[in-house]
């Protein structure tokens, strides 16, 4: 690039503005990766421990689920008379510019929808816990949501820092660099001139 500059002292004031904003642009893509990294770690240790609770729930509810099975015979149709979840809600936080989801879902109590003379206390169990299971798949899946965009934002920045740090500010440094050498060398040639007729009209005049 620096052979493609004219070496003039415009060139140079330009040069330098460009350099200044591609240093700020940097320092501004390495803060939002910190911010976004540190986000991204925050989720991802939540994600553990949803996860280990999700598989104790699940097993808890399972075995209770099979418990109630042997003693009240298969519980199909009463899994059947439990309506579809529709209390999902979803919206979004911002972090740095990334859109992270929210997902809401309505924290009521469970409520039993069969008789007393259907069930027992063993599919009671079962279905507090998997009603519990459901509430933390609802977490789980906002957080893997949100640990899935920030590892592509912290990407994209990371490309872009680095195109900044290796490509675009040596580019202007090197062409700073170049400006300042040529008009140095610009300035030390026309003192060598000056220099010269003066001496040469000092010679002139005692003559």
């Amino acid at each position: 690039m620096s052979t493609q500059v004219f070496p003039t002292k415009g060139n140079l004031i330009s040069t330098k503005k460009s350099l200044a904003l591609a240093t700020m642009g940097y320092d501004l893509m390495d803060r939002k990766r910190n911010i976004l990294i540190r986000e991204l770690m925050t989720l991802v240790d939540d994600a553990k421990k949803i996860r280990a609770e999700i598989e104790t729930t699940y097993g808890k509810a399972y075995r209770a689920l099979m418990r109630a099975n042997v003693t009240l015979g298969l519980c199909a149709d009463i899994a059947n008379s439990i309506p579809e979840e529709t209390g999902v809600e979803i919206g979004y936080r911002s972090v740095m510019g990334v859109e992270i989801p929210h997902v809401m879902l309505d924290s009521k109590p469970p409520e039993l929808r069969y008789g007393f003379s259907q069930g027992n206390s063993l599919l009671d169990y079962a279905y507090i816990c998997f009603d519990k299971v459901k509430h933390l798949t609802v977490r789980l899946a906002e957080i893997d949501n949100g640990i899935y965009r920030l590892a592509n934002a912290i990407k994209k920045t990371q490309r872009r820092a680095n195109a900044l740090k290796n490509i675009m500010i040596p580019r202007f440094e090197e062409t700073c660099k170049y400006i300042t050498d040529a008009l140095e060398e610009k300035d030390r040639e026309e003192f060598s001139r000056l220099k010269v007729i003066k001496a040469s009209k000092a010679a002139k005049k005692n003559a």
